[in-house]
């Protein structure tokens, strides 16, 4: 007998498979669906791949067919999202949808967007509780538009109750812009040297894909209108992250620290943030789910960094991760070594 019925979409994205094996492991009858209907090679036999387009609304409703038992979407990237699944909800006995952090705004309205501005990272209380201010819906960056998404769906939660999860710095095997990136091709490339500015401190709080499917296997079996944060149990500084990289990859190297921010033209920087903590409260989840982590950043990162590594011994970073190289513009990006030695020098 099992649980129940899962659609899950967006299924061969970094999360959607860690969340097809959790639901499949744990009895839920699933079905997987993708733009190319693929599969994981790690899940069960029993689960149904399914080619679905979800921009596709005629495609994605005969996808669902008689419809699931919870529903559980990877690719909610606009609000028309919300609205289809909402236009369903007849068929859908759930959803759990991911969400992001980058909702969320400090007591001063800035936020993930304002970060580029003159004093506009936010400094966000720690950690931050699912009660923080947010920013306002809209359909102009990332994070309106997934506020958006969030009250479209808890607005509808009398006929399909709905589980934002709003995530951390995912990171995994199989992500499109990895973060570990900066550290990994650096150990690759025989760097001896790691810059970091802010002292080395920055901290944005990781998710390990595993985790997320943590919590979307336990919330499929407890539906309801919420929003939750999700996060790993550790928030190691970006020192840490470079020293744990470095001892997975069997080298040693020197870490230069900058009291302040990047001293020219970037160097120093990292894609872990500033030296304001980004950290979110799990207590909620813990107390409404009984979610307890399945791992942690240190223990997960093996195998994200023999993934990553593999990517980049086959081939260009640039061409390996095409959105991430689209982010930094022609050049180097942050692996420019010459100016790297010329500061280097030069201090």
């Amino acid at each position: 007998m099992t649980k129940g019925s899962a659609f899950v979409i967006g299924a061969t994205g970094q999360i959607g498979r860690a969340a097809v094996r959790a639901l499949a492991e744990d009895g839920w009858d699933v079905r997987a669906g993708s733009r190319g209907g693929g599969r994981d090679e790690t899940w069960p036999q029993e689960v149904r791949a399914v080619a679905v387009d979800r921009e596709d609304d005629t495609a994605l409703a005969a996808a669902l067919g008689d419809g699931c038992d919870v529903l559980v979407d990877m690719v909610a990237f606009e609000e028309r999202h919300a609205a289809q699944l909402t236009g369903l909800a007849d068929r859908i006995g759930s959803a759990v949808v991911i969400s992001s952090g980058a909702v969320y705004e400090d007591d001063e309205g800035r936020g993930f967007d304002t970060q580029d501005e003159p004093d506009g990272f936010p400094q966000y209380p720690v950690p931050i509780r699912e009660t923080q201010a947010t920013v306002a819906p809209g359909d102009a960056t990332y994070g309106t538009r997934k506020i958006a998404i969030e009250r479209r769906l808890l607005a509808a939660g009398d006929r399909m109750p709905s589980t934002l999860l709003r995530a951390g710095a995912v990171h995994g095997p199989y992500c499109r812009t990895p973060r570990e990136i900066h550290f990994v091709k650096r150990a690759l490339d025989g760097r001896p040297v790691r810059v970091l500015a802010y002292g080395g401190l920055s901290q944005f709080h990781p998710v390990h894909v595993s985790n997320l499917g943590e919590l979307i296997r336990l919330a499929a079996a407890r539906p309801g209108s919420r929003v939750l944060n999700g996060g790993d149990p550790d928030v190691p500084t970006v020192a840490e992250i470079s020293t744990a990289i470095d001892a997975v990859m069997g080298v040693e190297s020197e870490l230069v620290i900058v009291d302040g921010p990047p001293p020219h033209d970037g160097i120093g920087e990292t894609p872990w943030g500033l030296d304001r903590p980004i950290v979110y409260d799990m207590s909620a989840a813990e107390r409404e789910l009984g979610y307890r982590p399945v791992t942690t950043y240190t223990e997960s990162l093996p195998a994200t960094v023999d993934w990553l590594a593999a990517q980049l011994r086959a081939r260009d970073w640039r061409e390996a991760f095409p959105k991430l190289s689209a982010r930094y513009g022609p050049g180097d990006g942050p692996f420019d070594y010459a100016a790297e030695d010329a500061w280097l020098a030069r201090r």
